[in-house]
């Protein structure tokens, strides 16, 4: 029986589920030549803001049980560097749904992002990314309060005609109310969840790990939060889910699945294995044999 991997997200046909996130898998051209990559259902690029930036300080990257703390800052070359030379460039290699993740430090930087990627062709979807816990005055601070979420998402909302998706923070109390102020917004979807602040001490020298103190948590350890999250949200909003968090195997894609995404992002495992997401793609027709399931989109939210 040939199984059938295919999903929709946002009105775009996915071959499958599988996205590599933003910031794990840099703009695609660093991993062309070592697979194909059209084995992937989509890819989410580099985090970009309005102009280059060069992240923050090293150290930047610290090992924790089951994961990792990062602390990269959003170091890229800036939209006109994503739009002109980057996506162009990816194109060329891949077929598939190409997301831009857009930040920013004010809303007015959000908006004329997402401006110059609504003309660029290449893209498919922009992911709005108010959840990053590792810059001061930005990311995170939209994503926390659920007006602020609004507000940003509907600026943005103004400027493009592409599918809007908003990635949302688990730094939150209740990530629902955050998830229904930006589908009000003009959200088309959400991706959730980013990563959680978190930190770590040298005890030799009694000082911080990462040179900016605290730092985002992914890995295997964050996936029952991340599960419960796209759950909950995908119960209480209308518009598609796409899962992300601590995703490491294709049982976890069905996980994601069974709780209500669309599609699944897979972070940090591809920091440590870079094959990781085209390894899940191979394997997930035989857990599907395994678990009885004829097509992936038949349990979506079946929990």
């Amino acid at each position: 029986m040939v199984r059938d991997l295919s999903t929709e997200f946002c009105g775009i046909r996915l071959k499958n589920p599988v996205v590599p996130a933003s910031g794990t898998f840099g703009f695609g051209l660093e991993l062309a030549d070592l697979f194909d990559l059209n084995v992937l259902g989509g890819i989410s690029l580099k985090g970009t803001t309005l102009e280059p930036r060069i992240g923050n300080p090293t150290p930047r990257i610290a090992e924790c049980s089951s994961g990792l703390l990062n602390s990269v800052g959003l170091q890229n070359p800036g939209i006109q560097v994503l739009t002109e030379q980057k996506v162009p460039a990816l194109r060329m290699r891949y077929s598939g749904c190409i997301i831009a993740n857009i930040s920013g430090f004010s809303v007015d930087e959000y908006r004329e992002c997402c401006r110059a990627a609504d003309t660029c062709d290449g893209i498919d979807i922009i992911e709005l990314n108010i959840s990053c816990p590792n810059v001061h005055g930005g990311g995170m601070a939209f994503g926390t309060d659920a007006k602020a979420a609004a507000e940003v998402t509907a600026a943005t909302r103004a400027v493009t005609h592409k599918p809007l998706v908003v990635k949302l923070s688990p730094n939150v109390n209740d990530i629902v109310s955050i998830a229904l102020a930006c589908q009000d917004a003009g959200a088309d979807g959400l991706c959730l969840v980013n990563t959680l602040l978190g930190m770590r001490i040298d005890i030799k020298t009694r000082k911080p790990i990462l040179a900016n103190r605290t730092g985002g948590i992914s890995g295997p350890a964050i996936f029952p939060l991340a599960l419960r999250m796209v759950n909950q949200v995908a119960k209480a909003c209308s518009v598609p889910v796409m899962g992300c968090g601590g995703v490491c195997r294709a049982e976890d894609v069905i996980e994601m699945m069974m709780a209500g995404a669309r599609a699944v992002q897979i972070g940090s495992e591809n920091l440590r294995n870079p094959f990781a997401c085209k390894e899940i793609v191979e394997t997930l027709t035989g857990v599907m044999e395994e678990l009885g399931i004829e097509r992936l989109s038949d349990i979506i939210g079946c929990v």
